[in-house]
């Protein structure tokens, strides 16, 4: 996001800059017509803490340059620094998902989210919602407006069945998913599903099995021949061809906003079986199957298959993405609202009951 728009903005004659940890492997300060700017992050020694003196760091180097605008992707760490942020620049923050609502947090770390969603809605000038279920989210629950403005995809179009033979399997002879191996994107209910059918063909999970949760699904699913566990893989041609040459592709992802692995399934012609809530609803519409359950997750299995309706879906949600998601309709639409906020003589923060 903070590279397509940086680069989008800077190349439409706005002067950006981009804040970066000390650390990164980049150390020039400017990209692509973008400035650089690189401060103190101490999370490789305090750990996750490190993320909140590191928001902090960038927040008074903010408060020195007195930018006209500051864009803030997500506020898990910084919404608590709110009192801090400058008084006379605009502060707009992209709300980004539900984050409490991800089980793979302990419950004090979900209650201090919570909070943290209720303080980034306080200490802002304007809010973006990058899905119509966040924006009637904040709508109802903080009487607040936000303007909606999705995440964005690229359209692949130079897909090649050869990178196939890397994981050994053919067009339309697997399945697959592609996710951050976290409980809340329902991975073990769509391999339980897969486990359960007699299906001849493969599924394969594309994400870092590194964490906990990735070791218990490769130990579960470890006498399935079946289901292959890929690791993460960082090619964005492997990644599209495996998309466009799968026989369904799953999307468990149940928290959030517009997902941007769910734009990327749709921009690579994926046929697509999505876990049924509100999020994926408000993208997908008519144009996916969906499941709630692992029983759901082995019926798709055993009896989608490719016909005229199927082909439709696919086309449409290509549609989708070239109408509503591509990146330079997303830049324009941030420019707009960003000048539009910059128009309006009234900047009082949010304030609520």
């Amino acid at each position: 996001m903070a590279e397509y728009l940086s680069v989008g903005l800077a190349k439409k004659m706005h002067e950006v800059y981009v804040y970066n940890s000390h650390d990164h492997q980049y150390n020039n300060d400017m990209w692509n017509g973008v400035h650089i700017v690189h401060c103190r992050n101490p999370e490789h020694k305090m750990g996750t803490a490190g993320q909140f003196i590191y928001d902090l760091n960038c927040i008074l180097d903010a408060r020195a340059r007195k930018f006209d605008v500051i864009l803030i992707l997500g506020y898990t760490s910084s919404s608590v620094w709110g009192p801090l942020y400058p008084r006379k620049s605009i502060i707009i923050t992209n709300m980004d998902g539900l984050e409490w609502k991800r089980t793979k947090y302990s419950a004090p770390v979900r209650k201090f989210l919570l909070y943290a969603e209720r303080l980034a809605v306080k200490f802002n000038n304007y809010l973006v919602a990058d899905s119509l279920a966040i924006q009637s989210y904040l709508s109802q629950k903080y009487g607040v407006r936000s303007e909606y403005i999705a995440y964005g995809a690229e359209v692949f179009t130079n897909e090649e069945e050869r990178l196939l033979t890397e994981f050994d399997v053919s067009k339309y002879g697997y399945y697959m998913l592609m996710g951050r191996m976290e409980p809340e994107n329902n991975i073990e209910m769509i391999l339980a599903g897969f486990a359960a059918c007699k299906s001849e063909k493969k599924f394969i999970v594309v994400g870092n099995t590194g964490n906990k949760y990735g070791q218990y699904l490769v130990k579960k699913f470890q006498k399935d021949l079946r289901i292959q566990f890929t690791g993460a893989v960082y090619d964005a041609q492997k990644i599209h061809s495996l998309k466009i040459f799968s026989e369904l592709y799953f999307h468990g992802h149940s928290v959030g906003g517009t997902n941007p692995s769910l734009l990327e399934a749709m921009a690579s012609q994926s046929l697509i079986a999505a876990h049924h809530n509100r999020f994926n609803r408000a993208i997908l519409d008519q144009d996916a199957f969906y499941f709630s359950t692992d029983l759901e997750v082995k019926n798709l299995i055993e009896k989608v298959s490719r016909g005229n309706k199927e082909v439709t879906m696919i086309h449409n949600n290509l549609k989708k993405v070239k109408l509503s998601f591509s990146w330079n309709r997303i830049i324009e639409q941030y420019e707009d609202f960003i000048l539009n906020c910059c128009k309006n003589t009234n900047h009082e923060r949010n304030t609520f009951h």
